[in-house]
């Protein structure tokens, strides 16, 4: 599969990694353009892919290009590929915000697939929701879903409004649980545990709280009353965030990054 990146900051790159290290394209078969030369030349050295500065020469010859600018410079990209790109060539835009009619219209082009990874994408931990335009053939979906499938799950979804949603939650979500990790480790040490032994209690709790839930296959609530006695130290820490609001608190959080995100596409 010949693929083209245009834009190489970090999620580009995560998906760069990911798809030559599951095999599923050579380096010989990927170009990458970006406005940063510096940028460039590094992901040509590393990675071994063709680094053109020219978007419309590296789209030339893809099967699939990807879109992993950042949204300001959205529309100078789409006026440069507007008219060039051949029907059967796939456009997989993973620019937070950029509806699929804007990018459609923007590129004068059909096979426009819309996605929304997130950085555990990084290690191949991630989970990307995505859709197409109804013009995309079920051989662009599978390249698509291959693609994103490289860099952990991916959930295929008909409706687009669905995509802002997962953008509040999957996508913004990493920093949700990294701010409740850094703060639980912040506390541990408020209380007198050292840094370095209270960091690795928090992670390894965050980690094993994680893989029970996998596991267990029970209720979230189930699993909160298994560690919740009356009376005891879970149950004066459960009253307590209650009590700050703590479950209202994180709903205000998801509905302000999914307004957030439906302004971006507005």
């Amino acid at each position: 599969m010949k693929i083209t990146f245009i834009g190489g900051g970090v999620m580009g790159e995560a998906m760069l990694s990911a798809i030559l290290e599951k095999g599923l394209s050579r380096p010989q078969a990927i170009s990458v353009s970006d406005i940063d030369e510096t940028r460039l030349k590094y992901l040509e050295q590393k990675y071994g892919v063709a680094a053109i500065s020219n978007n419309r020469l590296a789209a030339d010859k893809s099967d699939v290009v990807v879109l992993a600018i950042k949204p300001q410079n959205l529309v100078q990209v789409m006026a440069e590929l507007s008219g060039h790109l051949k029907p059967t060539q796939l456009v997989l835009s993973i620019i937070a915000g950029a509806r699929i009619k804007t990018l459609c219209l923007g590129l004068n082009h059909n096979s426009v697939v819309r996605a929304m990874p997130n950085t555990p994408a990084q290690i191949g931990e991630g989970i990307s929701m995505w859709t197409g335009a109804t013009e995309v053939t079920e051989q662009q979906k599978g390249r698509a879903g291959s693609i994103l499938g490289t860099m952990g799950k991916e959930i295929y979804v008909d409706d687009e409004k669905y995509i802002d949603m997962a953008t509040a939650v999957s996508g913004s979500g990493p920093a949700y649980i990294f701010l409740f990790v850094e703060s639980l480790i912040d506390a541990a040490v408020a209380i007198g545990l050292p840094r370095d032994m209270a960091k690795e209690l928090v992670l390894q709790t965050v980690l094993g709280s994680e893989h029970f839930i996998q596991k267990s296959g029970k209720p979230l609530a189930e699993l909160r009353r298994m560690v919740t006695s009356p009376g005891g130290t879970t149950e004066a820490a459960l009253h307590k965030l209650a009590e700050k609001g703590f479950s209202s608190l994180i709903l205000q959080a998801v509905i302000a990054a999914y307004n957030r995100a439906q302004e971006l596409g507005s």
